[in-house]
């Protein structure tokens, strides 16, 4: 994408302002990421599905296996890693131990809720994702330069903590507790 491409793409999910130093109001921003986000997500979504096909995987699964490469972890520890809900998980975990790309072990701190870890074709899988996710990386970072996307990282990272500290009445109902 140009640079005219992104600015284009960029005003169509920026807020609308009367004059160049017009702010924005509170909820103007807050619609305009949660739109951006969502557009996102989407994106994302559809990228990860395009690498993870030809390996025989789907976002969902590569996204579960992924919060277990580095160590073990219970299904809700998985849910509120990747935001996503305890029983999506639970669903997802017993597919890939079904389909012999995980296993359930014994966990130590807690009787029931065992670890999901991934099998050595599970970790076979997601390195045969690697290339294309190289790929990939790479033609974001030509389009956007490295320390852009490095800021973009930052940003959505801190977007993401300072939604952790909204009270919004409902925490207690939350579907990543």
């Amino acid at each position: 994408m140009t640079v005219e491409a992104r600015s284009t793409a960029s005003r169509s999910t920026a807020p609308r302002s009367t004059g160049s130093q017009a702010r924005h109001s509170e909820q103007e921003l807050l619609s305009t990421s949660a739109l951006a986000v969502f557009r996102l997500n989407g994106q994302m979504l559809d990228l990860a599905e395009r690498l993870a096909r030809p390996v025989g995987l789907t976002a969902a699964w590569w996204q579960v296996l992924g919060a277990v490469l580095g160590e073990p972890s219970s299904v809700a520890g998985i849910a509120r890693q990747m935001g996503i809900t305890r029983q999506s998980v639970q669903r997802i975990a017993d597919l890939l131990v079904e389909r012999g790309l995980a296993e359930y072990l014994p966990n130590p701190a807690h009787r029931t809720a065992k670890l999901l870890a991934p099998t050595a074709a599970g970790r076979a899988a997601v390195h045969r994702i690697n290339p294309a996710h190289a790929a990939s990386a790479k033609q974001l970072t030509a389009v956007l330069g490295h320390r852009e996307f490095e800021s973009i990282c930052a940003a959505l990272a801190a977007l993401s903590a300072a939604l952790e500290t909204l009270d919004t009445g409902e925490r207690s109902q939350s579907r990543f507790k």
